[in-house]
């Protein structure tokens, strides 16, 4: 475990206590730990998690723009989307996710390339969510970590496993505030 690792893990898990606790202050500290985390894949030859963090870093920009100013200058309250567009938005993270499960199980040796390509549509969609401030969002952290735990723990990815499993009760602590607030709106 090198240095740089243990600081993007850290930066990473202050980020999501932040967007938990509704803090705009998530978006930054979330591009410091894509950026670490781009250097520890990068050097681990992960090609593919590096251009996961440039999207990351991309939407935390946007994000915190949105959080800010998205809203004629004032904060973008937090909201529901409709069961309908919600629906339809899972579905497509679904089909999306066995397509590119198929392309990974076709063309590479990769290991779980089906439940790997779900963590990874439904962290795409949980993130651009998150942007929106949509309550959903906390649902799909939900799933991303309850699949993502057991994923890491069986590839002996320990640290990042638990790190997860955090993020999973987080996830539970965060959609409890939200719709706290949500409620109070």
């Amino acid at each position: 475990m090198s240095l740089s690792e243990i600081a993007a893990c850290l930066a990473y898990a202050i980020s999501v206590w932040l967007a938990a606790r509704n803090n705009a202050h998530t978006w930054w500290t979330g591009i410091i730990g894509s950026v670490l985390y781009g250097w520890v894949f990068w050097s681990v030859q992960l090609y593919a998690d590096v251009t996961l963090q440039l999207f990351f870093i991309t939407t935390s920009i946007t994000g915190w723009w949105h959080w800010l100013k998205g809203n004629q200058g004032e904060v973008l309250p937090i909201r529901r989307t409709r069961p309908g567009h919600f629906l339809l938005l899972l579905t497509s993270a679904v089909v999306v996710a066995g397509g590119y499960g198929l392309l990974l199980h076709t063309f590479t040796n990769a290991w779980a390339p089906w439940l790997d390509s779900l963590i990874l549509t439904f962290s795409v969609l949980a993130q651009f969510m998150l942007m929106g401030r949509r309550i959903e969002n906390w649902y799909i952290w939900l799933a991303v970590n309850t699949l993502a735990v057991p994923l890491y723990a069986a590839r002996g990815l320990n640290l990042t496993a638990c790190l997860y499993l955090v993020f999973w009760f987080n996830a539970w602590h965060g959609l409890y505030h939200w719709r706290k607030e949500l409620r109070e709106i």
